[in-house]
């Protein structure tokens, strides 16, 4: 009678595991397919800015000077239009800016974005970063809660709170 009382213990302990673990691989197709759409979403304003170089190079530009759009929230982002005759390269920048940040809200949870440039004014010769921030549900977070992935500064100094924010970062050269 011990002997099965023992064996029916360790076969819990393996079934408890056996749960643990399926939770998780149903969850990571999930996190795979963010991270999926963060890459897409940041070659795509990567191009919208290789079209539109001399705004990105200026001291001023539109591009650049972006400040960090994920603020933690599900709040939509309103579109910026561009007329076609009436485009300058400077509202054609804040328009991609807000299709950008629009797209990355809606696809992913909290999103947001940040572009920067390694020199104070970027040049051809300068390389850009642009991170992709998103909020990952809290359950996986709760599994892996030091992971913040490859964050700036300007996110892991504010949002450093569980669930933490998850980044993908691609630095590029115009």
């Amino acid at each position: 009678m011990l002997e099965v009382l023992v064996a029916i213990l360790i076969l819990s302990f393996g079934m408890l595991a056996l749960g643990a673990m399926l939770s998780l691989s149903v969850q990571l197709p999930k996190l795979a397919a963010y991270r999926a759409t963060a890459t897409h979403l940041a070659f795509s304003h990567i191009e919208r800015i290789r079209a539109n170089p001399t705004e990105f190079q200026k001291s001023d530009g539109k591009y650049a000077v972006e400040p960090l759009s994920y603020d933690g929230t599900f709040n939509n982002i309103p579109l910026a239009d561009c007329i076609y005759d009436q485009c300058s390269p400077s509202t054609l920048a804040i328009m991609d800016n807000a299709a950008t940040q629009r797209a990355i809200r809606m696809t992913l949870p909290a999103g947001g974005m940040l572009v920067t440039c390694d020199t104070a004014t970027c040049s051809a010769a300068s390389y850009g970063n642009l991170w992709i921030v998103w909020q990952e549900p809290s359950t996986y977070s709760a599994l892996n809660p030091s992971s913040s992935d490859n964050c700036p500064a300007e996110i892991t100094a504010k949002y450093n709170t569980d669930p933490k924010p998850r980044c993908l970062y691609v630095r590029f050269k115009i």
